[in-house]
């Protein structure tokens, strides 16, 4: 059974020519490609690869942002980071964000196609600089969005705090029933609440509830009371 892929960078030729070395003699299968961080998350609620490969830096929204949104759009994928640098700063975010691991792009074809079967598996890369940021993870303090933002956005969409913390929690790709156990609620009325939620934030769906909260920095809230 092959490994689906979904490859997300804003360079068309480095897209491509990663996608022939990954493909080439290998179980994997570049099942999307994409060319910013909105197109990624779109893609993989359309495909729900099994891995996804993105860029940090991309235009319309960077890799840390695409990681949440995946996560919420088709939570049992996982996510590897990708950049030219050794950015710690940016890894230790998009660990943060859901991202298993991090690739730099001079790592040779075997050793990246090595860390991709490893991560498939649910095994830690073996790459010692991934393992070193796996380790620092718990000690980065988690991002807390400013008291403000929160207020601003429950004055702008008039949601209570119920509901912040139901969209937070769907936001992290949680399921109806996942909600209903933490929030101690039936789930006949969390998805009451969902219908609320959507109809005051004038979305259609999860999906883009969830790209509303990610933009307006409600998904860096910390879950608290009701």
């Amino acid at each position: 059974m092959p490994i689906k892929l979904l490859l997300a960078d804003d360079e068309r030729l480095f897209r491509q020519s990663l996608k022939i070395l990954l493909e080439r003699g290998t179980e994997i299968k570049v099942v999307a490609a994409a060319a910013n961080g909105q197109e990624a998350v779109t893609l993989a609620r359309e495909t729900e690869p099994d891995l996804a490969v993105l860029d940090i830096d991309m235009p319309l929204m960077d890799g840390i942002k695409a990681v949440r949104l995946i996560r919420a759009v088709s939570p049992h994928t996982k996510t590897l980071m990708l950049s030219v640098h050794r950015e710690d700063e940016k890894i230790r975010a998009a660990m943060r964000a859901g991202a298993v691991g991090y690739i730099l792009k001079d790592t040779d074809r075997e050793e990246f196609i090595s860390i991709i079967r490893q991560t498939y598996a649910g095994n830690q890369p073996s790459s010692p600089y991934l393992a070193h940021l796996a380790l620092e993870q718990d000690e980065s303090p988690m991002p807390i969005a400013n008291r403000s933002t929160i207020l601003n956005f429950v004055e702008r969409f008039g949601l209570t705090g119920l509901e912040v913390k139901i969209l937070r929690l769907m936001t992290e790709g949680l399921s109806n029933e996942e909600i209903s156990e933490i929030t101690a609620i039936a789930p006949e009325t969390v998805k009451g609440h969902l219908k609320s939620i959507f109809r005051k934030l004038d979305v259609k769906n999860r999906t883009e509830a969830a790209v509303l909260a990610v933009r307006e920095g409600l998904d860096d809230h910390p879950i608290g009371g009701d």
